[in-house]
């Protein structure tokens, strides 16, 4: 099991020996020590390792993900999971903003709140969030799940596509094309689903709503030009 120290290795060489790795490597826990916020940890990983970090990250942790499992004992920066495409990213803590943005599969797992646009142009990922959201979360969502324990800020899913987003508790206002749609069996079982492999318990998908888009800014039309 190697542990690295950032107070002792630099974070590029880190970086390079998880991205030198192959797919059948033994060496499937890291422990990353003393993180001290830099960013960009484990960014990049291509291989089903599980990297743990234990203490707070900076920007970009986990960018890029494949396959990789990378936990957050602390708080995450900007653009945690930014663009992963599988694997998983659990934030023991808060994540700042875009937390998953763009990001096209995978799981990210936040155990408290995220900040402001959370899963921006989001493209098939799914998000659990166990606190709550800020402004302007699933900005163009494209794809992919948002689901959210507590409350939800401003502007939800504006400009959304065909993202699903389920919020739990209370929603400030939603964004231009964003309405509230029926939670219909096929949502229940995907709320069961996220809601178990997020490790939640004692929570029932009936208690969520469920919102959407509502299609009419699919194509543009001079008429609707304001709501842009």
């Amino acid at each position: 099991m190697p542990v690295v120290d950032l107070a002792v290795t630099s974070k590029r060489d880190l970086n390079a020996a998880l991205h030198a790795l192959t797919a059948d490597t033994n060496e499937t826990l890291w422990h990353v020590a003393n993180p001290e916020g830099a960013h960009a940890i484990a960014a990049g990983v291509d291989v089903p390792i599980t990297v743990e970090i234990d203490g707070h990250a900076g920007y970009y942790c986990a960018g890029m993900n494949q396959r990789a499992t990378v936990i957050v004992n602390g708080n995450a920066g900007v653009g945690v999971a930014e663009n992963m495409m599988s694997g998983k990213v659990h934030v023991k803590g808060d994540a700042s903003q875009a937390a998953g943005a763009t990001a096209h599969g995978g799981l990210l797992v936040i155990d408290g709140n995220a900040s402001a646009r959370c899963g921006i142009s989001m493209k098939g990922i799914d998000i659990v969030v166990k606190g709550s959201i800020g402004p302007m979360s699933a900005f163009m969502a494209q794809a992919g799940n948002l689901v959210v324990l507590g409350n939800a800020g401003e502007a939800l899913g504006d400009s959304l596509y065909e993202a699903r987003l389920f919020v739990r508790g209370s929603v400030q206002s939603l964004g231009a094309d964003c309405i509230e749609k029926d939670m219909r069996p096929e949502h229940i079982e995907i709320l069961t689903r996220l809601l178990a492999e997020a490790g939640v318990e004692g929570v029932s998908p009936q208690e969520f709503r469920r919102y959407g888009s509502a299609r009419g800014l699919y194509n543009f039309h001079v008429d609707n030009a304001s709501a842009y």
